[in-house]
Formats: structure tokens, C-alpha cells, sequence
């Protein structure tokens, strides 16, 4: 009796993938075989089917691939991107910021903001230049201030009252 792999009737993997992966399978067997997943257009669709951008998002997250979906992309020639999988790699290893992090962000960009403008009115759009941790260069960054200070302002209810004190004393009306 012959045995069949799990995957090829019940894969782990959503009904979705499968799809795509079949779809992708048909361009490279109606191309023979002769096709360069790297150069193809992310808006390329065939059979109705955002191939190019699927395929894409297959090559940056190859790695994080169950094997089996691995081995069927390779199969048919599809190879990581190592600049995506780089990039991945790059965002996974930043340390997770703390909601008390972000806090004190920006309440050191709205301090900046108050001393060269002496006031708390932050356009919505505003950015504002903000020196980075220690090690990091020293490099200065633009902090969306204007963002946070709304997104702030509608979270209230969530501040801790010494929270709402410090922007108080930066002469935020709503705190």
C-alpha cells in the first residue's frame, strides 16, 4: 500500500497558499521551466492571481516557510531573496519599544518642540528631529509628533495620571 504525505492532502498551510503555489506552479510549467522569479513584475496576474506579488512575498519570507512549502517553491525555482530575508532579519532583531518607551519619545520631541516654538499646538502633520538611543550614532531621526500628540490626546483615558501631568507641564490643555 502506498503512502501518501500529509501535506499533499491535508497541508498546514492555508487553502489560499495553496492556491497561489498552483497557480505559480502553471505559469512555470507553461513557461518550461524557464522562468526568472527574481525579474518577474510584482503586478504581473495570471489566471486571475496576484502572481508577481504573491511570489514575492514567498522569496522575503522564505525562511519562516513550513520546509514543505520551501521544498514546492524550490522545486519550481523559487529561491529567497536574500535582500528581503536581510530586511526581515534587520526589523525582527530591533528590540521591541515599551509602551513607557514610546511615551518618553515623545515627550522628549514634544520638550523639543515646546523650547523652539514656546507652545504645545503640534500640526497633525509635524515632524520633529529627535536624537536616537545612545550607540546609535548619534544620529537625529524625525519623530511624528504631531501623530502622537493626537493619538495620545484620544488614548487619555489610558495615561497614567503621572503621564498626564508631564504633558500638563508642557502645556498640554487636554492633560
Amino acid at each position: 500500500m502506498k503512502t501518501t504525505h500529509r501535506s499533499s492532502w491535508a497541508p498546514r498551510w492555508p487553502i489560499t497558499w495553496q492556491r497561489s503555489y498552483a497557480t505559480a506552479r502553471q505559469w512555470w510549467l507553461e513557461s518550461d521551466g524557464r522562468v526568472d522569479w527574481a525579474a518577474l513584475d510584482v503586478e504581473t496576474e495570471f489566471e486571475g492571481e496576484a502572481l508577481g506579488r504573491w511570489v514575492q512575498a514567498q522569496r522575503g519570507a522564505f525562511a519562516v516557510l513550513d520546509q514543505e512549502q520551501q521544498d514546492l517553491l524550490a522545486a519550481i525555482g523559487v529561491e529567497e531573496d536574500q535582500e528581503l530575508a536581510a530586511a526581515r532579519a534587520k526589523v525582527a532583531a530591533r528590540p521591541n519599544k515599551s509602551r513607557s518607551d514610546r511615551f518618553a519619545a515623545g515627550l522628549a520631541a514634544l520638550a523639543s518642540f515646546v523650547a523652539e516654538h514656546g507652545h504645545p499646538r503640534v500640526p497633525r502633520t509635524h515632524r520633529q528631529p529627535l536624537a536616537l538611543e545612545v550607540g546609535s550614532g548619534g544620529d537625529v531621526t524625525p519623530f511624528a509628533l504631531g501623530t502622537w500628540l493626537n493619538n495620545t490626546k484620544s488614548r487619555r483615558s489610558r495615561l497614567t495620571p503621572d503621564q498626564l501631568a508631564q504633558l500638563a507641564e508642557h502645556g498640554v490643555e487636554w492633560a
